[in-house]
This record gives C-alpha cells, sequence and structure tokens, in this order.
C-alpha cells in the first residue's frame, strides 16, 4: 500500500519550520528486531517487521543518522516487468494525516525515487508498480508523476512507467549506504 503525498519537489528534505535543507541516505532494514517498533500502534500503518522476510525494506534518514523519515518495501517482479511497492510511507511525524504540521518536506517523493533506483538496479529500467491507499492518491501520484492508473489486480493500482521513473530519479537526491540494520 502506497500512503505518501508528493508535497514538493526538493532534491533534500526540507526542514518545514526553518526551510534548511538536509542531505538523507538510504539504509537497508533486514532486522526484524528493528523493523518491531515500526508497526499500526505507532503510526507506521504495518507491522514493518513482517514485511521483511519476503521484500528488501530501506530506510529514508537524515545523513549520518538513523533517524528514520520514511519506509519503503520493495520486490522485484518479473511478470509484472517492474519493482512492485508493498508498502511506502513517511515517519508519523512527517504525516500530514497524523500530524497538523509535517517536520519535514519531501520524504514521499524521496521513497518513489529510491523504488525508482532499486527498479533500474534490478534491471526494470526504472518501472515501479504498487496499490495507492485510495482513489483520491491514485490521482494526485498521476498528476505528479505522470503514474498510469491500471486498476487490475487492485482498484487503485498503478504504474510509473520508464520515461517518468528518469523524472523522479533527476530530482531528489540521495546517497545509498552499505550500511544495514
Amino acid at each position: 500500500m502506497i500512503n505518501v503525498y508528493i508535497d514538493e519537489f526538493t532534491p533534500c528534505l526540507k526542514e518545514s519550520e526553518t526551510g534548511d535543507i538536509l542531505e538523507t541516505e538510504v539504509i537497508r532494514i533486514k532486522r526484524k528486531s528493528f523493523l518491531s517498533k515500526f508497526n499500526k500502534k505507532t503510526g507506521w500503518y504495518v507491522n514493518w517487521s513482517k514485511l521483511v522476510d519476503e521484500n528488501e525494506i530501506y530506510a529514508l534518514v537524515i545523513k549520518g543518522t538513523v533517524d528514520i523519515q520514511g519506509l519503503v518495501a520493495l520486490q522485484g517482479v518479473k511478470d509484472y516487468g517492474a519493482v512492485y511497492v508493498t508498502w511506502m510511507c513517511t515517519a508519523p511525524h512527517n504525516n500530514p494525516m497524523i500530524v497538523e504540521k509535517k517536520k519535514y518536506i519531501g520524504v514521499g517523493g524521496h521513497l518513489f525515487a529510491i523504488a525508482v533506483d532499486r527498479s533500474e538496479q534490478m534491471g526494470y529500467e526504472g518501472a515501479v508498480t504498487g496499490n495507492a491507499a485510495d482513489k483520491e492518491l491514485v490521482y494526485h501520484y498521476c498528476e505528479e508523476f505522470g503514474a498510469i492508473h491500471l486498476g487490475l489486480i487492485h482498484p487503485y493500482q498503478i504504474f510509473i512507467d520508464e520515461e517518468n521513473a528518469t523524472k523522479i530519479k533527476e530530482v531528489y537526491d540521495y546517497e545509498w549506504t552499505d550500511d544495514e540494520l
């Protein structure tokens, strides 16, 4: 389920209070014990530790920290010719559905860029698919990213083709780390 809003196209995260720009990194998370604190009760929509067996899970963090701003669970699916986003959400303090004012701007777009990057690394040329949380988000992704509303397997299924994936990746800037949690 994809449950993020694209609030602003910003290469790095922007602190909403000050406007300061902060560099980001991507960390792969493999440990269920680490992911156990990211669950429905703590505002993360799903128990992330249950996703680690069948997905690659990546965290967007402020550079030099493990201060997680968003999580994305991905898997390459040959039949789709794309990376499938199993789950994508921002940290509760960045989620406009939970807080009145987000701490950081740009998290949702960064998470999509991570999915595009992994798609390229897996040989799918940046193609990404997944299911938006609702119809409003389907339209939002179509407008912001040029996503296509497929609605085949799920009524809110979207697809981002290679051309639009390239445009996403050109906007967002982050570093991949070799660190794993």
